[in-house]
């Protein structure tokens, strides 16, 4: 029965963890080493986001997600999920997904970490540090859980992305994502290239979608953000899973094959 549970939890690890098989999966292969070109416009527009997103003691946001794999035949199917989020900084996070897959809902409430599959109810609990942050480093470290947002709830958004930063670019403005105009610019390191849409006004993401550059297949994969409030504040049992005790208690660790390398943080500037 424990075997069979532990099985489950693999498969909900790779539902979780589907944005970070392509670095976990290879070494980087050899390539040119870009050049720095941070354009200021772009930069700037990365702060604005950053600075509106610190500012926030709460936030609430629906995150869609579209992802790319390679189909039998070779053109990509793409799979997609939805995520409902809320963040009270400094030390609370709920993320309850469904999609393409089981849903899966992950919650922290400043001591503890729950990974909660509610069809098979199955619970994977541990110990969690102080903060949102140190939280979505040692679930990625542990359970090679990582959500394609992180880089929209950390603590500084801007001190995330502009680390190992090579290029950053103005593009225009867009009247079609997010029902509002919106600033497009491009950035990437040495892992991953991302165009992203902030809003003109509000300074806030409503898409971001990235191609990370040692995957073979060029695989897209993009989130798309909508119902944004900035002023969410829930009770503490918001963030702790229902029933909890009559779930089926289950280990806080990733399949084998994806778990992540010792010293290995999280992939940053990626949807």
């Amino acid at each position: 029965m424990q075997s069979h549970l532990q099985r489950r939890l693999c498969f909900l690890s790779v539902m979780i963890v589907l944005f970070a098989a392509p670095v976990l999966a290879a070494q980087p292969a050899a390539a040119e080493t870009p050049a720095v070109e941070l354009e200021p416009k772009a930069l700037e527009i990365l702060k604005a986001m950053s600075a509106t997103l610190m500012s926030a003691k709460g936030m609430s946001f629906k995150a869609i997600t579209t992802y790319e794999k390679p189909s039998r035949l070779g053109p990509p199917l793409a799979y997609n999920t939805v995520a409902l989020v809320n963040v009270q900084r400094p030390d609370r996070l709920r993320v309850l997904t469904s999609g393409d897959g089981p849903a899966t809902e992950f919650y922290y409430d400043g001591k503890q970490a729950y990974a909660y599959e509610p069809k098979q109810q199955l619970l994977a609990q541990a110990d969690a540090p102080a903060t949102i942050d140190a939280t979505l480093e040692a679930a990625y470290q542990r359970a090679a859980i990582y959500f394609p947002f992180t880089d929209v709830i950390v603590a500084d958004p801007y001190k995330d992305l502009q680390r190992d930063m090579r290029l950053a670019f103005y593009i225009g403005q867009s009247t079609v994502v997010g029902d509002t105009t919106t600033d497009v610019i491009a950035y990437a390191n040495d892992v991953v290239f991302v165009q992203a849409w902030i809003g003109a006004q509000d300074k806030l993401p409503r898409m971001l979608r990235a191609v990370f550059r040692d995957d073979p297949t060029q695989a897209r994969h993009q989130v798309a953000f909508t119902d944004w409030k900035l002023e969410s504040a829930m009770s503490a049992d918001f963030f702790k899973p229902e029933h909890v005790e009559n779930a089926h208690r289950i280990q806080f660790a990733p399949p084998p094959d994806l778990r992540a390398p010792e010293g290995v943080k999280p992939p940053v500037a990626k949807p």
